[in-house]
């Protein structure tokens, strides 16, 4: 496995053997197919930061997240959240980098 993304509370990992990502959550390390990781994309996106800074809105701070059709549970803070996002971002640049490079050799 290669490290595609390391930061400040996640850690992502690529198996080519497998054809999955694995994602560390300090708490426990998660096995994602493509499609699932997709899934997380999209949540992570879907959520809304500017919420986390109204009280009205989102008076805790935290976001529940579930993956992998329920089978994960995570309660993230913010900075949590943020972390997660620039992963997931990054992770996805990665994919694209390595198509263009597969591309072309």
């Amino acid at each position: 496995m290669k490290t595609v993304f390391r930061s400040k509370f996640y850690t992502l990992y690529q198996s080519d053997k497998e054809k999955c990502h694995y994602l560390d959550m300090e708490q426990k390390t998660i096995k994602l197919s493509f499609c699932q990781f997709l899934a997380l994309r999209t949540k992570v996106r879907n959520i809304s930061i500017e919420d986390h800074f109204d009280s009205n809105l989102n008076k805790h701070g935290f976001e529940i997240l579930m993956l992998c059709n329920k089978e994960h549970l995570f309660v993230l803070n913010t900075i949590e959240l943020l972390d997660l996002k620039s992963l997931v971002d990054y992770g996805f640049f990665n994919i694209d980098v390595d198509q263009i490079a597969n591309t072309t050799t």
